[in-house]
């Protein structure tokens, strides 16, 4: 079976070592830029259950070269090419995408629901934390200002 449209070629090569032997970046040429962008682009869909339990439904994730596709993205981990992910979780489907049995269970649409919904309660979370945090580091700065006078 194909990737699906637009997606790079999952047995062409893949990223090139560097002269220290760490993979690195090539952004040099229109063809690696291209490459670049597609490949982000679907590693970051992967952040969207409903994607991949569309992806799931038409059998993709029983395609060995697909799999074989997904598992050569896990270089997306590597902080040289993670810095330009928008969003993050994105990569903890991809490592949870390596395992046939979160695979098959993707194709149920209330597996999709549940983790759909799991995102958007950590999302909560963290937007509260985040605000609690923000408050009392503003708090803080006026009692030393205030202190400072």
């Amino acid at each position: 079976m194909p990737a699906p449209p637009g997606l790079p070629n999952p047995r062409s090569p893949g990223p090139r070592p560097g002269p220290s032997g760490k993979t690195r970046l090539l952004l040099d040429d229109a063809g690696n830029r291209l490459r670049f962008q597609l490949e982000l682009e679907f590693v970051q869909c992967l952040a969207n259950p409903n994607y991949l339990n569309f992806l799931a439904q038409r059998g993709y994730f029983k395609d060995k070269a697909f799999v074989n596709y997904l598992k050569y993205l896990l270089y997306w981990k590597e902080p040289e090419y993670a810095k330009y992910l928008k969003y993050p979780q994105c990569l903890h489907m991809l490592e949870l995408l390596q395992y046939e049995h979160f695979r098959k269970e993707l194709v149920n649409a209330q597996c999709a629901k549940f983790i759909d919904e799991q995102q958007i309660l950590h999302w909560q979370h963290y937007s509260r934390k985040r605000m609690r945090l923000q408050q009392a580091l503003a708090e803080q700065q006026q009692h030393s200002n205030a202190a400072g006078k």
